[in-house]
């Protein structure tokens, strides 16, 4: 599979240019944070789909000192990245997993995915909301940090010029700009709207969106 050679490749030097390629990178990570409906202190178990590195794990685990988490990714490399970031705690535990092979029925308060669910198609995304639905305990929230594709060919080259714009502000490399848009061939972004009614097909209230920059979006919603 391409997109996890991609991702193979790119492991031990992904975390060194996330600030420069995710415009606003505080405010994008930082609205998943605020949107966790939980007390701090909490027991939460929680799941990040696609956790890559376990950067966002990262961020949740120093916000929520009580939870547990289980980290999932598809490239053997990025998983390694992830047991090295954490080995430090026996909060979290690891597997090497497709997202659609995702079996768990009502395990977890909190379900957690960032830049990771848009490599798959739109279909495998509808089912993929299906089967996080189940996961999630009823009053758990799934929440999303992702792309999402302009709704109209004008807005999509506007969604590509902004984000060049930015990481070239951020001070990116030639080099890293070009291994993300090598990476970037493989995106199959959706538009936030469409994504956010498959959610509220799989069955997800409150569905609501918290962020939103050209393609870079938040969003999520709570099982009933």
């Amino acid at each position: 599979m391409r997109i996890r050679e991609l991702f193979d490749q790119c492991a031990t030097e992904y975390d060194q240019d996330r600030r420069k390629l995710v415009p606003f990178f505080d405010d994008f990570y930082g609205t998943v944070l605020s949107m966790i409906p939980f007390e701090r202190s909490a027991p939460l178990n929680v799941l990040d789909l696609g956790t890559g590195t376990g950067l966002l794990t990262a961020m949740v685990a120093g916000t929520f000192p009580a939870a547990r988490f289980h980290l999932t990714d598809i490239s053997p490399a990025m998983l390694a990245q992830a047991q090295q970031r954490f080995t430090h705690t026996e909060r979290i535990t690891f597997a090497l997993q497709d997202h659609l092979h995702l079996a768990f029925d009502s395990a977890y308060d909190l379900v957690i995915s960032a830049l990771s669910i848009h490599h798959l198609e739109h279909e495998a995304k509808r089912q993929l909301f299906d089967k996080v639905f189940q996961a999630v305990r009823p009053g758990g929230m799934f929440i999303n940090a992702d792309q999402a594709a302009g709704a109209t060919a004008q807005e999509e080259d506007e969604y590509e010029r902004r984000w060049i714009e930015d990481v070239t502000r951020n001070g990116v490399s030639a080099l890293s700009l070009k291994k993300a848009q090598e990476r970037m061939k493989e995106d199959k972004n959706a538009t936030l709207a469409a994504q956010m009614q498959w959610l509220c097909e799989a069955g997800f209230q409150h569905v609501k969106c918290g962020y939103e920059r050209a393609r870079f979006v938040v969003y999520g919603g709570c099982r009933p």
